[in-house]
């Protein structure tokens, strides 16, 4: 892996593509043509730049190399070529690895916001109560990145935390932080109830899809069956006597999405239609991963939301994510949000390290 650099056809032909860009939006383009052409061409721009001087670090040291190897060159500006020429390579190895790093496979949603599901599992009120130190911590998390947390649909738990809550996470590069959090996470401790001081192990099941918008997933009106009814609260007692909650089917898929959180009946159906949408990318995302994947299975897990990616345990203090193998003993700072970039970043930087050997044929 190494050793590996990009063939200079693929180079030339992101920067073919960059420049056919350009010259679209300049040419004027409409509507969802104009967004998606100036999405690719932001994506695109950090990439080109890293080609461009990743080209500069290269024609630099082949000058100074051309410079030594010529025997009728200045015997003084061979001493400085020579001189230079450390440095010239660090430059080049530096700017192919930055290189390689954006040229690495990366997820169109990664600048985007997410929808954010948290589901008790396994453990009873236990494991509704340690769903919400999960909203908790996300919430405290999204509050430290500038990001807007907003409710979509909860299901409160009898004694308190959520059986099931649903909210959308908006802000710049949401879904590339959050998304290696879909999966089991796992809660060791002595619950409140516990008189004899037994540890008790519950679970909670976190996903988190890409927001999607009309652009990235059309829907006709013809596949919908949408029905209206009162919002029902804690206990099954009716909060408001106005039929706003909203349920959405999706006919094709028999996808249901359902929100009761807004009094108003046009809020509520369009938080419906954003839910469903970022529902039915999220399930045509996974399906092309299952294709690309084949045979392989990621090095930071498969992102099934079956698997436990992660244990909480109380009495140790620590924190385990079991895809890394890693062990943070900040179990009070992970929940506040404050430590949960370092599992976020240990995260991302395998994801990096097992996409850039699959680029280079080694996976």
């Amino acid at each position: 892996m190494n050793g590996f650099t990009p063939p200079e056809a693929r180079l030339d032909a992101i920067l073919a593509r960059h420049a056919e860009l350009n010259a679209q939006l300049a040419g004027g383009l409409d509507g969802a043509a104009f967004a998606r052409a100036s999405r690719e061409l932001a994506s695109l721009a950090p990439v080109v730049d890293a080609i461009v001087a990743y080209r500069k670090a290269k024609d630099d040291l082949d000058g100074l190399v051309a410079v030594l190897e010529d025997g009728q060159s200045d015997s003084e500006l061979r001493a400085l070529a020579g001189e230079e020429l450390p440095l010239a390579r660090e430059r080049l190895a530096a700017t192919t690895q930055a290189m390689r790093l954006m040229l690495a496979p990366r997820d169109a949603a990664d600048d985007g916001s997410a929808i954010l599901e948290i589901r008790a599992g396994t453990g009873g009120d236990e494991a509704a109560l340690f769903a919400g130190d999960l909203f908790a911590m996300y919430s405290r998390y999204a509050a430290l990145k500038g990001w807007a947390v907003e409710p979509l649909s909860v299901s409160e738990g009898t004694v308190g935390g959520y059986k099931e809550i649903i909210a959308e996470v908006r802000g710049a590069g949401v879904f590339a932080r959050l998304k290696f959090e879909s999966g089991v996470h796992r809660v060791q401790r002595v619950p409140a109830t516990e008189a004899s001081g037994r540890i008790h192990t519950s679970a909670a099941t976190v996903a988190v899809l890409p927001e999607a918008g009309e652009v990235d997933v059309e829907i006709a009106e013809s596949d919908l069956r949408i029905e209206t009814m009162r919002a029902g609260g804690a206990g099954g007692q009716h909060v408001n006597k106005t039929e706003s909650a909203i349920r959405i089917t999706h006919i094709p898929t028999g996808m249901v999405v359902h929100v009761q959180d807004e009094r108003s009946q046009h809020r509520n159906r369009a938080r419906a239609m954003s839910l469903l949408r970022a529902r039915l990318l999220d399930a045509e995302r996974t399906r092309k991963e299952a294709e690309r994947a084949a045979d392989r299975r990621s090095q930071v897990g498969s992102g099934d939301r079956s698997e436990r990616i992660r244990t909480y345990n109380f009495p140790q203090g620590r924190v385990t994510d079991h895809r890394i193998g890693l062990t943070l003993y900040k179990l009070d700072d992970v929940l506040a949000g404050e430590a949960l970039d370092e599992l976020v970043d240990a995260l991302a930087a395998a994801r990096q390290a097992e996409l850039l050997a699959a680029e280079s044929g080694e996976a």
